[in-house]
């Protein structure tokens, strides 16, 4: 090694060289310096900077604020969106449905594709093309915007589809930029959660139209009562124009600017090639074709069946969609209820013509209903929604009177002269009117008193008809379901069931003679009457006591039996619960006619009861069964393949509620109230039917039920406001001839099949007088007939009539008249003290 070079082999004359790193942290350092330099000697460029992280900073704050809160736009492909709930008859057939808004869910391929081009020419022409934007669209909204800041107008939206969708189901309509934003935000994210059929699909099947329709298949029938598949092109572009404004377009005053726009709409499908020319301008030369407003049609007969159907559904299901999925006015649900349109058109006509007939020439009832002024008349009208479904009757307003004239106004703000005012009436009295010439009414009167009317079909507790009162458009009271009255006399045949149960026979003798009760020191004697103070008439068999409705007899059956099972029985069958008071045997409790109807279809089904139901089974949107009134379930029914045994047979289970030999028995001796009882009146009808008449003291309430093994009806008669109604009124004279006219209305459905009776009864001929056996005789088919056929559980059937058994009867019968006079002159007695018998059925409710 040389001794100019050191130990590393460099020349001591030389630098060494930099190293690279030091190098690159030096002049960056010196850059550093330079725009530190800068930095602070440019005051300009710290305020700029510093603007702009504050502005990103606020941006960054602005979107996450922004998009926070936005709802996910996944949600749409599992969106329910509100549906009406539909009601179907027995027969499978569309009865009403419960909506607050018009709405019907199709899918796309059901819309028709020029309908599709039209919404699409209106609204969104580029719609195939964008990604939920329409930039041009967005920026002539935005100028328009501008332009109207501070007027008090709105802008035009600039909205595609897409944004619609988003606005009208997930953000909703506030009028403001940051909702415009979060629509364009969601707008964007929809198309990437769903295609572009189903955005058309939720926005043609979402949007508000006008006449309370949402979607075009409920907007075609709201403006056109077309379906959309039958839409001519003037109608379909019509129907594009309402998104605008769905509540101006639809209104005659503005029909010139809705032809105008449908005009446009057509002259932009030309331009968009989804028209020709022939074609927009034959459509441009039609008139817009709307029909008048008005609400779906659906038969008013049966408005009470449906809308206690609703009341049972909302007590389910809810009434709002925050109730739950299945509610009732949002849930889609479809309703088969155990409606027969037949027998409730029957039903309605027969209560109405009795109420009428009843009512008779008693004049005019009053108003419905009364308006304290007559200033903006039609609005209270059209809010106070008393209508009225008979003949070609209406309900109007008394505007002005003179005399029996005067005028009257309607609904839809006609004006018409009014004759036949009765002298009651005033300037204000909401009436039912009649037309009797052109542009001339007369005042109706409507029944004041009223009923209500139910028919079963005792095999299954499906009631078939349900009439609440004279008309459901003068008021929802359902006074089948929802009046609780006293059944006088029809409770009595339950009565009687008890004591065939323990023991006592339909050929049982019971004395019909003074039955009294003492109560005490303080209340003393109490005593029970017949119907019209009738005194008794001897012993009589229990046959004779129920065919004649004997109040005497069936109290005395009572005590006998024992009150606390028949309390018992009423309350097995579904009548009520009671205290064990005698005057409950006499009918003193309260029920519904709904309730005594399925009381007598258990005995009309061999004692076995169903509860009484409206509704078969309910399905969700979807189709899926969430609720059946029969709760029998099958587990081999829907077998792939038959595995050769015997076709299930699944047996209905019901409740026995009586013993099916008694309810028989009681059935039997009903037949014998229309043959030759109190209900004969029915017997022309010459069929095998059983009733029961009642008639409550006062009497301020007349019933009847009857039917046979396949119908079973029930009718009551009487005031609200409970009050005499006269007294000749009966069940057999008012309530009976109703029943009457629904059997008539029906007759083919009703068998001529006698009553069939269950294994074990035994028929024997006896004597119908004195209920003992006969030999050698055959019953005839006359009504009084002194031989008759009684039913008998084994081993009760009573002897043959002897002479002692004609001793018997007469000494009975002398001792029921001594007694008798007896209460007579106990009666004079109280009379000339002035003091009145007291009567423990009066003081209990008693009736007869």
């Amino acid at each position: 090694m040389s001794d100019a070079t050191d130990s590393h082999g460099t020349d001591p004359g030389e630098q060494p060289p930099e190293d690279a790193s030091f190098r690159i942290r030096r002049e960056g350092a010196g850059r550093f310096a330079a725009l530190g330099r800068i930095w602070r000697g440019r005051k300009w460029l710290r305020r700029f900077t510093y603007l702009c992280v504050v502005g990103l900073v606020g941006l960054a704050g602005f979107w996450i604020v922004l998009t926070r809160d936005l709802p996910d736009a996944s949600t749409l492909l599992e969106y329910q969106p509100p549906l009406p709930t539909m009601v179907r008859g027995i027969d499978g057939e569309i009865v009403y449905s419960y909506a607050r808004e018009r709405r019907v869910q199709l899918r796309f391929v059901d819309f028709p594709r020029p309908l599709v081009n039209a919404f699409l020419s209106a609204e969104d022409k580029t719609f195939w093309t964008h990604g939920g934007v329409d930039i041009t669209g967005l920026a002539g909204a935005v100028v328009d915007y501008v332009a109207k800041y501070g007027s008090g107008e709105r802008a035009r939206g600039g909205s595609t589809i897409t944004q619609q969708v988003a606005k009208n189901i997930l953000i909703g309509d506030e009028y403001s930029v940051t909702r415009k934003l979060k629509e364009m935000i969601v707008a964007h994210r929809i198309e990437g959660v769903l295609t572009k059929e189903q955005i058309l699909e939720l926005y043609l099947n979402e949007i508000p139209l006008g006449r309370q329709s949402f979607g075009v298949q409920a907007a075609a029938r709201a403006y056109f009562g077309k379906d959309v598949g039958d839409l001519d092109l003037h109608e379909t572009a019509f129907l594009a124009i309402l998104p605008k404004a769905p509540e101006r377009y639809g209104r005659k005053k503005y029909e010139d600017m809705a032809i105008a726009r449908r005009n446009w709409v057509l002259d932009e499908m030309v331009d968009n090639g989804w028209a020709t020319r022939e074609e927009a301008d034959a459509a441009k030369a039609k008139p817009l074709g709307l029909i008048p407003r008005s609400s779906e049609s659906y038969d008013q007969a049966n408005s009470y069946f449906v809308e206690e159907v609703r009341r049972r559904l909302i007590d389910r299901y809810g009434e709002k969609a925050e109730d739950g999925p299945n509610s009732v006015y949002a849930g889609g649900l479809w309703v088969r209820t155990s409606l027969d349109t037949q027998m409730q058109q029957a039903v309605r006509a027969a209560l109405r013509k009795g109420l009428l007939s009843y009512h008779g020439s008693r004049g005019w009832s009053g108003a419905i209903a009364h308006l304290k002024d007559l200033e903006n008349w039609q609005t209270q009208l059209i809010v106070a929604h008393r209508t009225i479904d008979y003949r070609n009757w209406r309900v109007g307003v008394i505007l002005d009177k003179s005399g029996d004239t005067g005028r009257i106004g309607f609904s839809d703000g006609n004006i018409a002269a009014l004759t036949n005012i009765d002298e009651k009436a005033k300037a204000g009295d909401l009436v039912a009117a009649e037309p009797v010439s052109a542009g001339t009414w007369a005042l109706r009167t409507i029944p004041e008193v009223s009923g209500g009317m139910v028919m079963e079909q005792p095999a299954t507790g499906r009631i078939l008809a349900m009439q609440g009162g004279f008309d459901f458009g003068l008021g929802s009271f359902n006074r089948a379901t929802q009046a609780e009255r006293q059944p006088g006399s029809t409770i009595k045949p339950f009565v009687y069931a008890t004591a065939l149960q323990y023991g006592m026979t339909p050929a049982t003798q019971v004395l019909d003679g003074t039955f009294c009760v003492y109560q005490g020191a303080k209340l003393g004697q109490k005593c029970f009457r017949n119907f019209g103070n009738e005194g008794g008439a001897g012993s009589h068999t229990m046959r004779w006591g129920l065919e004649q409705s004997r109040n005497l007899m069936t109290v005395r059956i009572a005590n006998d039996t024992g009150m606390p099972r028949v309390i018992k029985t009423f309350h097995n069958v579904g009548i009520g619960d009671y205290k064990p008071y005698l005057s409950f045997a006499l009918g003193a409790g309260e029920t519904t006619v709904e309730r005594m109807v399925n009381a007598y279809s258990a005995l009309a089904n061999n004692g076995v009861q169903y509860p009484a139901s409206v509704v078969d089974y309910v399905q969700d949107r979807n189709g899926k069964v969430i609720w059946r009134a029969d709760p029998r379930r099958c587990d081999i029914c829907n077998m792939a393949d038959w595995d050769g045994k015997p076709m299930p047979r699944i047996t209905r289970k019901g409740k026995q509620v009586i013993d099916a030999d008694t309810a028989y028995q009681v059935i039997h001796m009903l037949e014998g109230v229309v043959t030759r009882g109190t209900a004969v009146r029915l017997r022309s009808l010459n069929l095998p039917i059983f009733g029961k008449t009642g008639t409550t003291n006062g009497p301020t309430d007349v019933w009847f039920m009857g039917g046979n093994q396949d119908y079973v009806g029930g009718v009551y008669v009487g005031y609200d406001a409970p009050r005499s109604l006269g007294g000749w009124a009966q069940g057999g004279r008012i309530s009976a001839p109703i029943f009457k006219d629904v059997v008539e209305a029906t007759r083919p459905r009703w068998t001529t099949r006698p009553l069939l009776a269950p294994p074990g009864i035994r028929m024997v001929r006896i004597d119908r007088v004195t209920g003992k056996q006969v030999m050698g005789v055959e019953p005839s088919n006359e009504p009084k007939a002194s031989v008759i056929w009684e039913a008998f559980k084994p081993d009760t059937e009573p002897r043959q009539y002897t002479a002692e058994d004609e001793f018997t009867r007469r000494r009975d019968a002398l001792v029921a008249d001594v007694m008798q006079a007896r209460d007579e002159r106990e009666a004079a007695r109280l009379r000339a003290a002035g003091g009145e018998p007291q009567d423990f059925a009066e003081e209990q409710g008693g009736l007869y």
